[in-house]
């Protein structure tokens, strides 16, 4: 049976719009984005199939865009939608930060470090250079490593700091094992780092360990 065939109650769109988004359920809300279904199945079929195959939204967004097309009933215009849908929310947050204080939505931060190196498979150490408000100034991914260390160099961020006219950075670096507990190195470099940026004026405020379900702050357990 088409979606257009359904109750009114028991369509997604209308569920949406009528009960608000906490009442649909993934699957429903993917299928709202994906608009229209394949012969054979509703657009709420192949919402479902898509995240049973990926395993959960967050494995969907992670998908490389050859994998996306590849998928049945995706196509190269549905794939570059949906990395487009992703893009939109980490622009979007990344707005929030250029033009609030930081440290007034840690939250935003946090999403925003969850969003755009969550879901590497690579390590990649990330800095969030700021201004004397709390703005962001730029977002720089400044070290790539293997899968299980990162050779961060604090001199290189302290000189990109002073470049960039920052008052304060924000560092950052993903797990792609999934597991958001700081090592003894991640503490480790969080010290160093902050020595060598406290001798150019620059104020390190946070470290996060980040994945693509979580982000641990280093400050907020004490270890900065």
């Amino acid at each position: 049976m088409k979606i257009s065939e359904w109750p009114l109650a028991e369509r997604p769109r209308e569920k949406l719009l009528n009960a608000g988004t906490g009442s649909v359920s993934d699957a429903e809300l993917l299928a709202i984005f994906l608009r229209s279904g394949v012969r054979g199945k509703t657009a709420v079929d192949l919402a479902r199939g898509l995240i049973n195959h990926f395993g959960s939204l967050s494995g969907l967004f992670k998908a490389s865009p050859a994998t996306l097309v590849a998928y049945p009933g995706m196509g190269p215009a549905r794939a570059a939608q949906l990395l487009a849908s992703r893009e939109l929310a980490v622009r979007a947050l990344a707005e929030k930060m250029r033009y609030g204080n930081v440290l007034d939505s840690p939250q935003a931060v946090q999403e925003f470090l969850r969003l755009l190196i969550g879901p590497r498979d690579i390590e990649v150490f990330l800095v969030l250079f700021l201004s004397a408000q709390n703005h962001v100034l730029v977002v720089e991914e400044v070290f790539r490593g293997t899968l299980t260390q990162a050779a961060v160099h604090p001199r290189e961020v302290a000189k990109l700091g002073l470049q960039h006219n920052a008052c304060s950075v924000i560092v950052a670096h993903n797990h792609p094992s999934g597991v958001a507990h700081p090592s003894d190195e991640d503490i480790m470099l969080t010290r160093v780092l902050k020595s060598a940026l406290k001798l150019v004026d620059i104020e390190l405020l946070d470290h996060f360990i980040v994945t693509q379900e979580s982000c641990a702050s280093l400050a907020e357990r004490g270890w900065l």
